[in-house]
């Protein structure tokens, strides 16, 4: 595994560094916008953009009120600065969102542009204490009015374009601090193909009623290395944050990993995982450190990697360290059939390569992991093709009203594992249909 210390000493220097002298501030007041929560801000803010990066660089500020605002494009040497009591409010008009090149959920496809773009910049800040607010009620009842229309359980995930809150691709040295992210149309935050990243204390909310909001992942890491997550608030009633790699025979295309990432002292509520993986695996994902986190209850699940066949890619070297929950639904779920029932556009559809589309989870670890009223202690499930390999628990101890249940996985050790007070082991051999965790000892 990477040497964490020397990668968070190395991001936070830079981070130190680029910021030691006060930036020029650019007000976007001084540009026309109006915080009356009802102008249209888009051509304003982008002026003030604009003109920040001709001036060479700088703060574009969001001063308090609320600014409503369609898609905009940060550029090079453009920092936007959110100050207390400021809310960037995404338009409810779908045409203030243009179509462009982008990656979505794995594919590289066309999709509406996020409500904050960036895309190729370099030592990019996006901070303050003010509020990114994504308006999106109107396109969770979209895609839930889509689905119930669907037959076959089919997933309209592709059917019903939404935009996300923040994007930054192709980006360097990014740090993203201290905002409040809500009501996103689709996912918060994507970092796609990006090097280099700090995110800290944010509060991310996404709402579960009256309205369930649709894919709603607080924060994703997408074909993105070098990272650092801390301090994070999150319940967004879907993965709280979720590290991706490409999906199926495009994702395989372009064969980027996520890798070199450290979260520690993140919080998560209402959310389907604490950290997960996946389910798009292709281009892998690897050396992964998530440290001093809990979920409470309206957490779904803690130690949750997904991903099916034709979709390749190795998940490996991942540690969960000292992690606490309570009211969890289940504390593991390593599922490799997940998410069959989405539809594609046509393009899309043509099967990954034999050789290359088999998935791999391997060499994970869950040490020091406390979680009490738990629902089930959860699965193991591999495939046969590709069963579960060097899967690491101890020091666990969970209290739930089921045990483990453990399929197609080799070399799984249990060192310390208790459940509800009783000592368990795995089965000397689960190549065959689900066996539960054994009692040990008396």
């Amino acid at each position: 595994m990477f040497d964490v210390r020397c990668f968070v000493f190395g991001v936070c220097l830079l981070f130190a560094v680029a910021s030691s002298a006060a930036p020029p501030r650019f007000p976007i007041t001084s540009y026309g916008a109006l915080g009356d929560s009802k102008t249209l801000n888009t051509k304003s803010i982008q002026s003030a953009i604009d003109t920040c990066a001709k001036a060479g660089g700088g703060d574009v500020v969001i001063p308090k009120g609320t600014f409503i605002t369609g898609s905009i494009f940060l550029k090079q040497g453009v920092n936007l600065l959110l100050e207390k009591d400021a809310v960037l409010k995404g338009s409810q008009n779908t045409n203030d969102y243009p179509w462009i090149d982008t990656r979505i959920a794995g594919l590289e496809m066309k999709w509406p542009a996020a409500l904050i773009n960036a895309d190729g910049l370099t030592n990019l800040q996006l901070t303050g204490e003010g509020t990114l607010d994504g308006s999106g009620e109107r396109w969770w009842r979209e895609y839930w009015d889509t689905r119930k229309r669907e037959k076959d359980d089919i997933d309209p995930h592709f059917k019903v374009p939404r935009p996300r809150l923040v994007h930054i691709i192709r980006c360097q040295k990014v740090l993203v601090q201290d905002l409040f992210l809500k009501d996103s149309a689709f996912w918060n935050l994507q970092l796609t193909y990006c090097d280099g990243v700090e995110i800290h204390n944010l509060k991310i909310r996404a709402p579960h009623e009256p309205v369930k909001a649709a894919s709603s992942d607080g924060i994703d890491l997408d074909s993105t290395r070098n990272v650092l997550i801390t301090g994070c608030d999150i319940e967004c009633d879907d993965d709280a944050i979720c590290l991706k790699a490409g999906r199926d025979a495009d994702g395989l295309r372009v064969n980027r990993p996520t890798e070199n990432v450290v979260i520690r002292n993140c919080h998560v509520g209402l959310a389907a995982g604490l950290v997960c993986f996946g389910s798009e695996t292709a281009g892998g994902i690897r050396n992964v450190r998530i440290s001093d986190c809990r979920a409470d209850n309206g957490c779904g699940e803690i130690v949750r990697l997904k991903t099916r066949m034709g979709r390749g890619g190795v998940v490996e070297d991942v540690l969960y360290e000292n992690i606490q929950a309570d009211g969890v639904r289940q504390v593991f779920n390593f599922n490799m059939d997940a998410f069959a029932t989405t539809w594609l556009p046509e393009r899309f559809r043509a099967p990954a390569p034999s050789e290359k589309a088999t998935p791999t989870f391997r060499r994970i670890t869950a040490r020091n992991l406390t979680a009490k009223n738990c629902g089930a202690a959860g699965h193991l499930t591999g495939l046969a093709q590709s069963p579960l390999r060097d899967i690491t628990l101890e020091n666990v101890n969970i209290e739930a009203k089921g045990g483990f249940t453990i399929r197609n996985a080799l070399g799984i050790q249990f060192k310390n594992v208790n459940v509800n007070g009783k000592p368990v082991s795995p089965p000397q051999e689960t190549m065959n249909d689900g066996q539960s965790a054994r009692p040990t000892g008396g």
